[in-house]
């Protein structure tokens, strides 16, 4: 028969194991799910391809394009006179399709932008209206961004082409110009718009950064690399502090949840994750305006 020290230190050992096991497979968890995302829940890759690119070093041709005279500085910002009270001064970098996305020219928001006040940002759908406050105190530049696309018309008559339904991972993501028609495209979640930004108002709190209900903005996964693609959260989900916070859903998270709860056909798995959703979600119009 053991000792009480033998039966102790069994003891010990198993609550060891145990509690290794349990790291273990958090830690095995928490990879899948950063894998899952990265710069995987920015753009739906296809054979590789990003949605669009971020240009770090422009040519000579695109810097000349950029300026309106030779001696003109290359950086956008560089001849921008400084913002006066209740603006900001954004920077949009061009960007193209050498990256093998698909990219839909609507020229660049203006660069000074208020950054005081809030604003409403509404997608009216096939299932009913989705709309989300905006603080432009928080995200005035991606906020100006989708003014700017709205006018544009930009996402009008747009699908919703990915959703992830997943432990910690709830999401259903838009915001691509090129995916419309019947059906569902490979390329569906290549597209963006003709210029990207910084990241801005990135969560600060680590056990719940995305709560349900938030409206984030994709990237892909570089500093920089934010476009029109965005994703609504429709339970608390836990992603990397790396994308911009850009509003929370006020009306039609019913709506979202109902979608997310629906399933996706598996397109993406097991990279970047998720599918095209089963349950079609197709923005009429996307309109925003001074709360």
């Amino acid at each position: 028969m053991s000792s009480t020290k033998d039966r102790q230190r069994a003891a010990a050992r198993a609550r060891l194991e145990k509690e290794m096991a349990e790291r273990a497979s958090a830690a095995r968890k928490r990879r899948q799910r950063q894998a899952i995302i990265g710069s995987a829940l920015a753009v739906v890759v296809i054979a590789g391809a990003a949605f669009f690119v971020v240009q770090a070093m422009k040519d000579d041709k695109t810097t000349e394009a950029a300026a309106p005279d030779s001696s003109a500085s290359a950086d956008p910002a560089a001849n921008v006179p400084p913002a006066g009270p209740g603006t900001v001064n954004c920077v949009w970098t061009p960007a193209d399709e050498s990256g093998g996305g698909k990219v839909k020219d609507v020229g660049l928001p203006p660069v000074n932008v208020p950054n005081t006040g809030k604003s409403t940002l509404t997608f009216e759908t096939n299932l009913g209206a989705i709309s989300a406050d905006i603080d432009l105190s928080k995200a005035p530049c991606t906020g100006a961004s989708f003014k700017h696309l709205a006018e544009k018309k930009f996402l009008d008559n747009t699908k919703c082409h990915r959703l992830v339904n997943k432990d910690g991972f709830k999401v259903l993501q838009c915001g691509d110009p090129f995916a419309t028609g019947e059906g569902y495209r490979d390329t569906d979640g290549t597209g963006g718009p003709s210029y990207t930004m910084v990241e801005e108002n990135l969560p600060t709190d680590e056990k719940k950064p995305y709560p349900a209900g938030s409206i984030a903005m994709a990237n892909t996964g570089q500093p920089g690399s934010t476009g029109s693609q965005f994703f609504i959260c429709s339970e608390d989900t836990v992603l990397p502090a790396n994308y911009t916070l850009l509003g929370t859903i006020n009306k039609g998270l019913d709506i979202v949840r109902n979608v997310v709860k629906a399933g996706d056909d598996g397109a993406f798995e097991p990279s970047p994750g998720g599918g095209r959703p089963k349950t079609e979600v197709l923005i009429k119009t996307m309109t925003l305006a001074a709360a």
